[in-house]
């Protein structure tokens, strides 16, 4: 080869230092090392937050001189530092060399043993600033909001967070928005990101809803597109792979905000049409012959007829009695585990307890049914291939014919099965402490329901990162051939990009994994590693520093792609969703796994609320690894808690009716 040149990103541990030289050597996560060489025009740079704050608090050493490549590294280059390049490495009549053009630093200004990204403030931050620019692109100039200020929401942001040409406002974007808007409320407890919330609830309600005739189910329309002198509202979803047909992902996610709002404020109405809402799932998408069934629930067709609303209508085209992905697994993170987290234990109240006892239970067979399909079937039962399958018939034979899907996988959706499956495996985990005194076989089932959801989630983790991470730079690849015919272990059906929110699903997969596997040490801390080098790759790649905001999808270097429509800010796939999610549970996790470092969620339950009582548990966690340390309601501090209690019981001058109390609830981890 001569004089083969290309610009690549690099990311590894450093293993050698050859100051004199202005050199060093990182081994990248393929065991592959590369000597490095620094130029007089290598930029050091310490990872930045969407704060901008410049975080280089490394003091000159003694003769320093900025343009020396020698003095640079002897500045910042650390043995064992993981560190990421961005520059040109070359080939020439046999010979290589890569010259550094920009190393971006990870640690903090205490040492190497502290990474940014692991400090208290960072997602909070993050999330924080995110909100603001979503919200300063919708609605500028404005600190509270109402239903009116959200007739300007739109789903499609260009590059810069203006509105497009198209004014199309999709309900589940919006939902994803206040899912959002709420995440960002619980961190940080910011007033705004709640008032904002609130008046999007209400409008999706207004706008979005269409209960049928007996008022005991909640279709959510597509969306809304303004006219000329008024307004058309869309029933049947405009999106290409489901155009003409109610699918049920649409459906799940408008429930996403609706749920973690709940979980704040208690608000019964909302409550309300998430119940209507999962009454819909039960009797229009089920399957009425499931084996899971008649009443086990969670066993979901993906798409209705937009007429006659039924699954098995010719009508559907290839979306005809199928199953997939999104109609079974995706119930769990967009709105049943924040459910049942607010759900249970019961609240106390004086209304309707028993009603809330059975929706609580019918959202306990949807997780038990969806999570035990995902362990049956999902698997492929070739060994040699590693991936999921994520597309079925009515019989749960897979589906490789389906336009773009055909037998490929996409690694987000093989890792969000893994995290997704390890929350759940936490839940049963606790079900079956809970039982073992007085009901010995309900323990037993749990526990074993639990290790096979384990099995799988930690056989998911590990596969993915032989075949899904990019193993020279971090990161997590988009799609992949499930069996390759190119010769090789991977074969890109497009190219070999990465997308937001699959790096989300990598990095909450691996810090999860972390904590809760049961595979030995070394495993659980070859976990962590995996978990910090995707947060590096976000945090370097996907925050749009220039317009305070993600980008979609980045090449496999992380340079963003910002044409066509992976140059919007919004649009169907994106809105206030992934982004926010990964802030409000990396903060979690991170606190709760990796640092041990307490933590506070912010509530505040409505002022028409029923309850009197308030669930707090921040995920599913396994029994023993947070306590409550200290409940402070509108500012004064309750003087005794019960640390392993989760479920706040409130007084009577703490709930009067119109106090809309501020609660907030720190947690610990236990060690």
């Amino acid at each position: 080869m001569r004089k083969f040149t290309v610009n690549t990103t690099l990311m590894g541990k450093v293993t050698d230092i050859a100051q004199e030289q202005g050199k060093f050597s990182i081994k990248c996560r393929s065991g592959d090392e590369f000597e490095v060489a620094i130029g007089r025009e290598t930029r050091f740079q310490f990872l930045q937050n969407l704060d901008g704050i410049n975080r280089d608090r490394v003091p000159n050493p003694e003769d320093f001189h900025q343009s020396s490549p020698a003095d640079l590294v002897r500045k910042y280059i650390q043995s064992d530092s993981l560190v990421v390049l961005q520059g040109v490495y070359q080939e020439n009549n046999g010979s290589c060399q890569y010259d550094a053009r920009i190393v971006n630093l990870l640690n903090s200004y205490r040492g190497q043993d502290e990474l940014v990204f692991e400090q208290t403030h960072w997602w909070l931050t993050q999330i924080a600033r995110l909100a603001d620019s979503w919200l300063g692109f919708l609605f500028p100039n404005k600190q509270t909001y109402e239903i009116d200020d959200f007739a300007l929401y739109r789903t499609n942001l260009n590059i810069i967070g203006l509105p497009t040409d198209d004014e199309i406002q999709e309900c589940a974007t919006l939902s994803r928005l206040i899912y959002g808007l709420s995440s960002a409320y619980l961190l940080t407890g910011g007033e705004r990101y709640l008032s904002a919330a609130r008046a999007g609830v209400q409008y999706q309600r207004e706008t979005f809803r269409s209960l049928t005739s007996d008022g005991k189910h909640c279709f959510w329309a597509f969306g809304k597109r303004k006219t000329k002198y008024s307004y058309q509202l869309y029933i049947r979803s405009l999106n290409e792979d489901d155009r003409d047909t109610i699918p049920l992902y649409e459906q799940i996610y408008a429930l996403a905000g609706l749920a973690q709002y709940y979980r704040i404020t208690l608000d019964w109405e909302v409550l309300d049409d998430i119940k209507r809402t999962v009454r819909v799932f039960n009797d229009f998408f089920i399957d009425p012959e499931s084996e899971y069934g008649k009443h086990a629930y969670g066993d979901y067709f993906s798409h209705l007829d937009s007429v006659t609303l039924n699954w098995d209508s010719p009508a559907l085209g290839d979306n005809q009695a199928r199953k997939n992905w999104n109609s079974i697994g995706d119930h769990i993170p967009a709105y049943l585990i924040n459910v049942i987290l607010a759900l249970e234990p019961l609240p106390l109240t004086d209304h309707g307890h028993e009603e809330i006892g059975k929706f609580l239970e019918t959202c306990k067979k949807i997780l038990k049914t969806a999570s035990t399909i995902i362990a049956d079937r999902f698997p492929d039962p070739d060994p040699n291939v590693p991936f999921v399958n994520e597309r079925f018939l009515r019989d749960w034979k897979p589906d490789h014919n389906w336009r773009w899907q055909q037998n490929r996988a996409v690694i987000g959706h093989n890792l969000k099965i893994a995290w997704n499956l390890t929350r759940v495996a936490n839940y049963y985990y606790s079900l079956a402490a809970q039982s073992a005194a007085d009901n010995a076989q309900e323990a037993e089932e749990s526990q074993r329901l639990a290790d096979k959801l384990m099995k799988l989630a930690d056989n998911l983790g590990m596969k993915m990162a032989e075949i899904g991470v990019d193993l020279f730079r971090g990161g997590i690849f988009d799609t992949l051939e499930r069996n390759p015919q190119n010769g090789t272990p991977l074969e890109f059906p497009w190219f070999n990009t990465k997308d937001f929110w699959q790096q989300e699903q990598a990095l909450l997969a691996y810090l999860i994994l972390h904590g809760c596997s049961h595979e030995d040490n070394d495993q659980k801390q070859e976990y962590l590693r995996l978990a910090r080098e995707t947060a590096a790759f976000w945090n370097l790649f996907f925050l749009d520093q220039d317009n305070k905001g993600i980008f979609f999808r980045v090449s496999e270097s992380g340079d963003a792609t910002t044409v066509g429509q992976y140059a919007q800010k919004g649009g169907h796939a994106i809105s206030g969703y992934h982004a926010f999610e990964l802030n409000y549970l990396a903060h979690i996790y991170i606190s709760s796994y990796v640092t041990k470092e307490p933590f506070c969620l912010y509530f505040k339950p409505d002022k028409h609320c029923r309850q009197r009582s308030l669930n707090v548990l921040p995920d599913f966690f396994r029994p023993n690894t947070l306590e409550v340390n200290r409940v402070s309601i509108n500012g004064s501090d309750r003087t005794t808690i019960d640390p392993d209690n989760f479920q706040i019981e409130l007084g009577e001058k703490e709930f009067e009716l119109g106090s809309e109390a501020e609660i907030i609830v720190e947690f610990t981890p236990k060690t």
